[in-house]
């Protein structure tokens, strides 16, 4: 009951509104104010400073620079299987797209063609392929990297709705990282081919960034817009950083057949960290 009540009020929040609030905050640079934040926010969710390539709070002008605040050289090392975790986070699902649909949680699943935006000939690309969710909770470090080496394509942003992408309303709103607000990033690789990278925005969520674009937010924010890439080379190896959430979501990647086999471990709900194996290809 509880559960579906936090479900339902997700429905009548001014889920925009408290989000470009939480944003004008997290800009903020209010010196002492800003550091007592900051500090509560580690209390709360038992972030890991340690880690950090800057451990001092108080160095931290603003919220968002502490929240995506890169980690100390050498606290990720990144393996040599074919195929890394992008993130630290937690598995929401992965596995086999059944023909166009994928397991979102229990009685609740999405299509490729609504995850990229009604984008049917990119969705048939990776029919019958494999999918990997990852959601980042507040602790978590926030900056997104390389699954694989890849050459960007094209990006593609699409407007949607804001909810929250915790487990919990997973488990409670349809189509959930297929209707909220998202970046959809295609890249082409030269020993695995296509694979997509989708950001998914999220209340609070301010904002959504690569490395080759800065904040993604076009105006209006109404309308899917589209940047293409291939005249540019734009080239990232495995491991390294494509992108940012200013506070927590989650990433959707997408691969075609017979591409990627997870690793044994790899399971719902459990905790991953960037670099460490995600799979290889089959027969590796």
């Amino acid at each position: 009951m509880i559960e579906r009540l936090k479900v339902a009020s997700q429905y009548i929040l001014p889920k925009r509104g408290l989000t470009a609030f939480a944003g004008r905050i997290a800009r903020a640079e209010q010196g002492a104010l800003t550091t007592r934040l900051i500090r509560w926010f580690v209390g709360k969710y038992l972030v890991d400073m340690s880690e950090a390539e800057n451990p001092d709070i108080a160095s931290y002008s603003s919220f968002n620079a502490f929240f995506t605040r890169p980690l100390k050289a050498g606290a990720r090392p990144i393996t040599t299987a074919d195929f890394a975790c992008p993130v630290d986070g937690a598995i929401s699902q992965l596995g086999a797209i059944d023909n166009h649909r994928i397991f979102q949680a229990k009685g609740h699943s999405f299509t490729t063609t609504e995850l990229l935006g009604g984008d049917a000939a990119l969705a048939e690309t990776f029919r019958n392929g494999s999918f990997a969710n990852l959601y980042l909770s507040p602790r978590d470090y926030h900056r997104l990297h390389m699954p694989c080496d890849g050459r960007l394509v094209r990006m593609t942003y699409v407007p949607g709705s804001l909810f929250s992408v915790n487990p919990t309303t997973a488990r409670g709103v349809p189509n959930l990282f297929a209707r909220n607000e998202r970046v959809v990033c295609v890249f082409e690789s030269l020993e695995h081919g296509p694979f997509v990278m989708v950001l998914v925005g999220a209340t609070i969520v301010g904002s959504m960034a690569t490395v080759w674009h800065g904040i993604v937010k076009p105006k209006p924010a109404d309308k899917i817009v589209q940047w293409t890439y291939a005249d540019q080379n734009i080239t990232l190896e495995k491991g390294e950083e494509m992108g940012r959430f200013l506070l927590g979501s989650t990433i959707v990647m997408l691969f075609r057949q017979d591409t990627i086999a997870f690793s044994d471990d790899w399971a719902a709900e459990r905790a991953v960290r960037l670099g460490e194996t995600m799979g290889d290809r089959p027969g590796s």
